[in-house]
């Protein structure tokens, strides 16, 4: 991956991450930098999953790619407020 492909993708993860935070209902008791790391990882993992099932490129936007990396970034920050809260 070059260096404008990570770039875009920190920032894409961090669309994904807050989306990604504001799909889980309630509230989430981690910092906004554990939201962005979520995205960062979910849009990475999502587009490499995207990619496997063949979905991720397609003419104009890529709707079933962004709805697994928000699908992804969801079950991750509900996954590290739950292991924060046992805590």
């Amino acid at each position: 991956m070059e260096i404008d492909g990570i770039i875009s993708a920190i920032f894409i993860g961090i669309i994904i991450g807050v989306l990604g935070r504001l799909v889980v209902p309630g509230r989430q008791r981690i910092g906004m930098l554990w939201t962005i790391a979520v995205g960062i990882v979910a849009a990475l993992i999502g587009s490499a999953l995207a990619s496997v099932l063949g979905v991720a490129d397609t003419k104009g936007v890529d709707w079933i790619e962004w709805l697994i990396q928000i699908g992804l970034a969801a079950f991750g920050v509900t996954a590290l407020d739950r292991a924060r809260t046992r805590r």
